[in-house]
Parts: C-alpha cells; structure tokens; sequence
C-alpha cells in the first residue's frame, strides 16, 4: 500500500487544497491530510476546527483521511509508514522554498516528495489572501467550499 501526506496549516482549506487532495487520492492507496501545528504561526482556527473542517469537506474520497501532527514531517511519514509527501506548487517561488524542504527530508529518512502543479484556476490562491479579502468583506464563495466559507464568516463575525 502506497501512502502519500499532504501537510499544511489549511487556516482554512481552500478549493485549490481540495484539488491537490483529490488529484492525490486518485495517484495513492491512502491519503493523509495533515494538519500541521507550528506554535509560531497564528491562527484563525484551531487544531481541531481545521481538522474537523477538512474531514467534512474530504469525506468524498474514501481513502483520505486527516491526522494532526506537531513536530518534524519526516518523523511523522516515519512513524505512519508513509512514503511520499505531497506539495502543491503554486508558482516558481513555492519550488525554491519547497525544493529545499524535500532535499533535507529525503536526506533525513529517504521520502520522497511529489511537486504537484496547481490547477491554474487556483495559481494565486493562499489561505491568507483569502482571510485577508474575507475581513474586508469582499466575496470568496469561489475560493472555498461552502461549509468552510460559513464557517470563516462567522469566525470573522465574532471577532469583529
């Protein structure tokens, strides 16, 4: 069985997430879908929310799953039999940055990293941008799923 993880923060999960998670499960036996906690990095949602979020909107795929992780990637992959890791790459900066990152982790433990180009139609989309448009009130129907986008709307609502 051939298992891939898909790391990220997914603060949230955005439609291009959900393309590289659905070309993904078409290429491996099982999926991951991590969470990842980077206690530097602050968040809308919690650990669990987005957790919580992505189980619903990846429940179309019967080999995703989602997991948490707070710690090294590789450790993770290693401690889930776990042989690829997925990279959604938006654009030529995503690879130098990414690049690297897959380097080290192969040299760590010998996993290997697939560089999978973004859908065009989602080239430019970050969870950032898309927080950042939310807040100011303009319209990411088209950027999300539409639990998500509730979900970010009334998260926004509630710190206003």
């Amino acid at each position: 069985m051939t298992r891939a993880v898909y790391p990220g923060s997914y603060d949230p999960a955005t439609n291009g997430h959900l393309d590289i998670i659905g070309r993904s499960a078409k290429l491996f036996d099982e999926v991951v879908v991590a969470v990842m906690i980077n206690k530097n990095k602050k968040t809308l949602f919690s650990v669990e929310e987005r957790t919580e979020m992505l189980r619903e909107v990846t429940a179309q795929w019967p080999n995703v799953r989602v997991d948490s992780w707070h710690g090294l990637l590789v450790d993770y992959c290693r401690e889930n039999d776990i042989q690829v890791i997925v990279k959604g790459l938006r654009a030529v900066s995503d690879y130098d940055y990414e690049l690297q990152m897959a380097q080290m982790n192969h040299q760590l433990t010998g996993v290997e990293t697939l560089f999978m180009p973004t859908n065009p139609i989602y080239s430019y989309l970050a969870s950032s941008l898309v927080k950042d448009v939310a807040t100011y009130g303009g319209d990411v129907s088209t950027l999300l799923p539409p639990s998500i986008k509730a979900r970010l709307t009334q998260r926004l609502a509630e710190r206003r």
